[in-house]
């Protein structure tokens, strides 16, 4: 080596970069003219006037060119609080300890999603745990869900494929995301938007894929023969993780590069030794169907209305319910969610729905003027506009819901008001209780009757089973012969819903004893307060 005496500036040599990195003009000339200008520079926001611009200058008295196409100014890592890192402060992190303790792909994750790449990342090593619970856990416990069943039935991918419109609404459902996401993840990465593309997996792996697709799919892997239904529930699953992976590995490239690496050396669908190797997934249109997703998104946001109001009056989702009763919007929106009632009523564990066209009747609206909206349209008119409106009955409420507008008719002017410029409440009516969220309001009924008090002990008893089944380190598959004594409290409980508690719980056989004595037996007790005595022995 030797130094170069002829030197103008150290960021004007950087910025000949580009060009000296290849010899050019002396060498290399056809491969430089392929690849100029670049796709992407990406510096910290400090070179903005250093090699950014150096090389634009310089592409300039060459070429008469840009020098890339797209510049990417990343922003600072400060620390939690937003002070600048500094070992003087003693705020500094030492990358290489975050790196032992938390992984590189937890890294990269956070530090990608947290923050656009142009902004200032306020660091926080709890939030690399946080997205190690959150995505890389949800992502391997869905992983450990498949390979668990997967293994006990024998699947490798070696059926046809199962097609697509004789798939049960469920998969095809979660295809549609799937796809959707595909598009979305190539669009973002294309536009040098990385957060974005991490957000949008993130998004679909914890609340599509982990919280509804496999807990409402979770019977289809564990119960029944090896069907179609089955084998469509294994396809989909897999092809999701497979995709998934794919879609994360530019952020992730480790624990994607395993999970690949895992599911392809049984399934052999792909000739290759790693993810990296694979071509980028491609959107199929015609499995995206966005009506599907629109009543799957309805469904989702029902059973969480539901569900809220259950913890609000404090009902467990093991006790079941009588009926909830939801106001219809219109034909359509009442069609949507017909087609995921079944969906709902087993999310929350309700026994029906009723649809109703007139509320007014049921459930009792009040209205009241948003003052921040209306005050600065209207101005002088606030004070008639507040007493029109609190003088709404229950079909001008409905009208404004419905159509997201009312007209008034204020001083020889109309006014318009919009839904935004109101605040709908709903009252509770006796034994019921009411939740809105948007234009959509639903109702609970929680009257708990003597049979459903006694379904809701039988669930329990269920719960408490396959605890006991876990701790004692029985398969999935495995069979159990059933004894419990004799308690008068729970007796109709179970006497009256023996099938279902012996089918949740693989029981082979069933003892109703007047007592137990075995050293095996175990007191458990229930959340109502009963105490029962029971044993569990596993069939050879």
């Amino acid at each position: 080596m030797f130094r170069e005496p002829d030197l103008i500036d150290v960021w004007f040599d950087s910025g000949a970069m580009t060009y000296a990195q290849m010899h050019y003009p002396f060498e290399n000339n056809k491969e430089f003219e392929n690849n100029f200008p670049a796709d992407l520079i990406a510096e910290g926001v400090d070179q903005t006037r250093g090699w950014f611009f150096t090389m634009h200058a310089i592409a300039v008295m060459l070429f008469d060119s840009v020098s890339y196409k797209t510049c990417v100014s990343n922003g600072l890592v400060l620390d939690k609080d937003g002070n600048k890192m500094s070992k003087r402060l003693g705020n500094a992190a030492d990358p290489f300890k975050i790196i032992n303790e938390y992984g590189p792909d937890a890294l990269r994750w956070y530090m990608m999603t947290n923050a656009q790449p142009w902004d200032n990342l306020k660091f926080d090593p709890a939030g690399i745990g946080e997205v190690q619970r959150k995505f890389f856990g949800t992502l391997y416990n869905t992983y450990a869900f498949f390979t668990l069943y997967a293994n006990i039935d024998g699947f490798d991918y070696s059926e046809d494929d199962i097609p697509y419109e004789k798939r049960p609404e469920l998969d095809r459902w979660i295809l549609s995301e799937l796809n959707t996401l595909i598009k979305n993840v190539d669009d973002y990465y294309d536009d040098y938007e990385p957060s974005k593309a991490g957000r949008a997996i993130q998004n679909f792996v914890d609340g599509y894929l982990s919280n509804w697709y496999v807990r409402l799919s979770r019977r289809r892997f564990w119960k029944g023969d090896y069907s179609d239904d089955k084998i469509s529930a294994y396809q989909t699953l897999y092809k999701c993780l497979e995709v998934i992976a794919q879609l994360s590995s530019p952020i992730a490239p480790f624990f994607t590069d395993n999970l690949f690496i895992d599911l392809n050396k049984v399934t052999k669908k792909h000739n290759v030794k790693s993810i990296h190797l694979t071509d980028f997934p491609k959107a199929i249109d015609e499995q995206i169907d966005k009506k599907l997703e629109e009543r799957m998104q309805l469904s989702q946001k029902i059973s969480s209305m539901v569900l809220s109001l259950r913890k609000k009056t404090k009902n467990r989702v093991r006790q079941p319910l009588n009926k909830i009763m939801i106001p219809v919007l219109d034909e359509n929106f009442k069609k949507q969610v017909q087609a995921v009632e079944d969906l709902i009523l087993s999310e929350v564990n309700v026994k029906e729905i009723e649809y109703i066209s007139d509320a007014s009747g049921i459930l009792v609206k009040k209205i009241k003027p948003n003052f921040k909206t209306l005050g600065p349209k209207y101005g002088k008119l606030m004070k008639q506009i507040s007493q029109a409106i609190n003088l709404f009955n229950q079909e001008d409420i409905s009208l404004i819901e419905t159509n997201n507008k009312y007209e008034l008719s204020l001083e020889n002017q109309k006014i318009e008001i919009s839904i935004d410029d109101v605040e709908i409440m709903t009252e509770d009516i006796a034994g019921w209780v009411v939740t809105n969220l948007d234009n959509l309001t639903v109702a609970l009924d929680i009257t708990i009757t003597k049979e459903l008090e006694e379904e809701g002990i039988a669930r329990e008893i269920v719960n408490r089973i396959q605890n006991l089944r876990k701790d004692n380190g029985f398969e999935v598959t495995d069979k159990i012969v059933l004894q419990i004594e004799k308690n008068n409290t729970i007796f109709d409980a179970i006497n009256n819903n023996i099938s279902y508690i012996c089918s949740e719980t693989l029981t082979d056989r069933f003892e109703f004893l007047d007592k137990l004595e075995t050293n095996d037996s175990m007191n458990i007790e229930l959340n109502n307060n009963i105490k029962i005595t029971i044993n569990i022995k596993k069939i050879s």
